[in-house]
């Protein structure tokens, strides 16, 4: 079982992922920033009041936790910060939809 990368806590390392690539999908924006190449890889959920209130929000939190948790260690970057913002589609789209939006972000963040 693939065990969840750390998660980002702090908002100066959101605000710095903001700076960095982005990839939208229908279920979610991608947000990455390359750190030291030897820094383990970290990732951070962010879902805005516009998705809903605070049960939708931490539904889509949980969506977005467990489809990083089984894609990232295949598909991200290493030594990167990974920021995945919830949109509204996320919160009915087809799971594994968005397991292939993931590996599909990554790729072509990754050119």
């Amino acid at each position: 079982m693939a065990s969840p990368p750390p998660t980002i806590a702090k908002r100066a390392d959101f605000l710095a992922a903001n700076r960095g690539k982005r990839f939208v999908t229908p279920g979610f924006i991608l947000l990455i920033r390359a750190r030291e190449p030897d820094a383990p890889m970290r990732a951070g959920y962010t879902v805005t009041k516009k998705v809903g209130n605070s049960v939708v929000r931490s539904r889509l939190k949980r969506r977005l936790r467990e489809v990083v948790r089984l894609g990232l260690a295949d598909h991200g970057h290493a030594g990167a910060d990974h920021v995945l913002i919830g949109r509204n589609a996320g919160l009915t789209r087809d799971f594994t939809d968005m397991q292939a939006d993931l590996a599909k972000a990554c790729a072509r963040l990754r050119a």
